[in-house]
């Protein structure tokens, strides 16, 4: 998880269920997770992808 971007870290750390739900994907689903993090530009819109991430885990 080295290479995880800042904001995208700091955001998770803030939602356990995200985290969760992230460490619990392939490292193929990871890297698009990650991959889509770089198209973010603001701490709401972030903060916003990493609810969805915990949402959905809540869900699946």
């Amino acid at each position: 998880m080295e290479d995880l971007p800042l904001g995208f870290g700091m955001a998770l750390a803030q939602r356990s269920e995200a985290m969760q739900r992230f460490c619990a994907l392939t490292d193929e689903e990871q890297r698009m997770v990650i991959d889509h993090t770089h198209q973010i530009h603001s701490k709401q819109e972030m903060q916003a992808f990493v609810d969805h991430l915990a949402n959905h885990s809540a869900q699946g």
